[in-house]
């Protein structure tokens, strides 16, 4: 099967070729290593390559709706007995897994053929993928921007055709921001959907939840098929929907009331080519017979971001013991922006942190009140274009300070260096308005509608009620067929 071919098809069309005998899951697999060969290490979309084992699986029998479908799965929290998920940390690069995690076993008795690990960020704790581990990925559209992150390997991955769909996760936009900026469809579930154990009852006080990047919805909804539903480790039971997530998407939804929101609830600034994008949208969704009305929910969104940073820290602290706990590392070994991460996280109070995980609860009080009025809200994704590699990477002399007093065991100091407030503009202002979703457990999607003026994706995002999955990929299935962007390819 020539790369042209390979690229033509969806997951869906992959697995029905299979399943019509018209080519053997053995060509699927040397076709996306094809590919995966001529694009990396450019892009530097795969961490690890388990090429091997994948032929293997290949040549066997296989079942399932994606039997013979080649795969990757994000270096984070998707494990496979055996095989390390270092989670963008060199520490634990050369540590393998005990157990595979319930989410790839779903995908493989699917009949997936997993064939890599994509590329994420330090603990997946930025909006951007340039791990210490391996380097920068790079964006297909403009090898010199970033994919996004943390998903941003599985983005770059799926753009470039490797393959059709990929593994990701979402702790605070983390497959909607790279989704944005790969120019690809992203569904972030809600709260207790797919599973995240079995090492794990839920990730980050259910805010992250494990989900897939596709070219097309179709993809991601036939995926939610084969992943969502309770595992005996989760903590409850969501109710199923009333049929197959991939029948939402064949017909449109009735018309919806929705509240369309651009300035950014940090106050920051945002990119004309970030309004207009979601502007555009709403212009899309009247003609289909839509209600767009501006409105935003009454939230105070610094306050927002911070119970998000205050939790977030803590939990990276307790990563980087977990990990240094596990490989006898030092402190060292881990990156400079997460070890101050972390020394901010160990330094919180428990009642400050515990503050900040109430106050979910207010925030989510404001949606819901939204959502009492329209049934989606409609932002951007991001406030701005894709941005340069390296642009939101600690300055350096701000890396210099923190560095020592990481050494001298100062980090109490960090506030009056203001690299809290730092860390909070490098990582929310390009990215302000995916973590409500997250910390409310909402479901939220990323549409890749607009182009900018030079050709760079930037998707905008539709926020849900709880339950509202099949409402979010209809919807999106609507506009792909208004203004359809799989066949779109990056000059890579």
């Amino acid at each position: 099967m020539s790369w042209d071919d390979y690229r033509s098809h969806d997951a869906v069309g992959l697995a029905a070729l299979v399943a019509a005998a018209e080519v053997s899951a053995a060509d699927l697999l040397e076709a996306a290593v094809a590919r995966a060969d001529a694009v990396e290490p450019g892009l530097n979309a795969i961490r690890l390559r388990l090429d091997d084992a994948a032929r293997s699986r290949a040549r066997g029998p296989l079942t399932g709706p994606f039997a013979g479908v080649p795969f990757l799965v994000k270096d984070l929290a998707q494990h496979i007995a055996g095989v390390p998920t270092a989670s963008g940390s060199r520490p634990l690069a050369d540590h393998p897994r005990p157990e595979t995690s319930t989410v790839v076993r779903r995908w493989t008795e699917a009949g997936l053929v997993v064939f890599g690990r994509t590329a994420t960020p330090e603990f997946g704790a930025r909006a951007v993928t340039e791990p210490a581990l391996g380097g920068p990925t790079r964006n297909p559209w403009d090898p010199g921007r970033t994919p996004g992150g943390s998903s941003g390997g599985s983005a770059a991955a799926v753009a470039a055709g490797i393959v059709p769909a990929a593994g990701a996760s979402d702790g605070g936009g983390s497959i909607r921001i790279p989704a944005a900026a790969c120019g690809l469809f992203g569904l972030k579930p809600g709260r207790g959907v797919t599973p995240s154990g079995p090492d794990v009852a839920e990730g980050f006080h259910g805010a992250a939840v494990q989900g897939v990047l596709s070219r097309t919805v179709r993809d991601s909804a036939a995926l939610l098929d084969v992943t969502a539903g309770p595992e005996p480790e989760g903590p409850y039971v969501v109710r199923p929907p009333e049929r197959p997530y991939a029948d939402a998407v064949r017909d449109d939804p009735a018309p919806l009331r929705i509240g369309l929101a651009t300035a950014s609830p940090l106050g920051t600034d945002v990119d004309p080519e970030a309004v207009a994008a979601a502007t555009d949208a709403a212009e899309l969704l009247t003609s289909l017979g839509h209600v767009v009305e501006e409105s935003a929910p009454a939230l105070d969104g610094r306050a927002l971001a911070t119970d998000f940073l205050t939790t977030w820290f803590s939990t990276i602290s307790a990563q980087v013991a977990s990990a240094r706990a596990l490989t006898g590392c030092g402190d060292d070994a881990f990156e400079t922006e997460t070890r101050v991460m972390a020394a901010i996280g160990r330094a919180t109070p428990a009642p400050d942190y515990l503050a900040a995980l109430a106050r979910r609860q207010d925030h989510t009080r404001a949606l819901a009140a939204f959502h009492e009025r329209y049934d989606l809200l409609l932002t951007p994704t991001l406030a701005r274009p894709p941005w340069p590699i390296g642009e939101l990477a600690l300055p350096a002399p701000a890396r210099i300070g923190a560095q020592a007093l990481l050494r001298a065991g100062a980090s109490g100091l960090f506030g009056r260096l203001g690299l809290v407030e730092s860390l909070v503009d490098a990582n929310f202002a390009p990215v302000p308005y995916t973590q409500l979703a997250n910390l409310t457990g909402r479901p939220a999607s990323s549409v890749p509608l607009y182009r900018t003026a030079s050709g760079l994706p930037l998707g905008v995002q539709f926020v849900g009620r709880p339950g509202s999955e099949p409402l979010l990929l209809a919807l999106a299935a609507q506009l792909e067929r208004a203004r359809p962007w799989a066949h779109l390819r990056p000059a890579v």
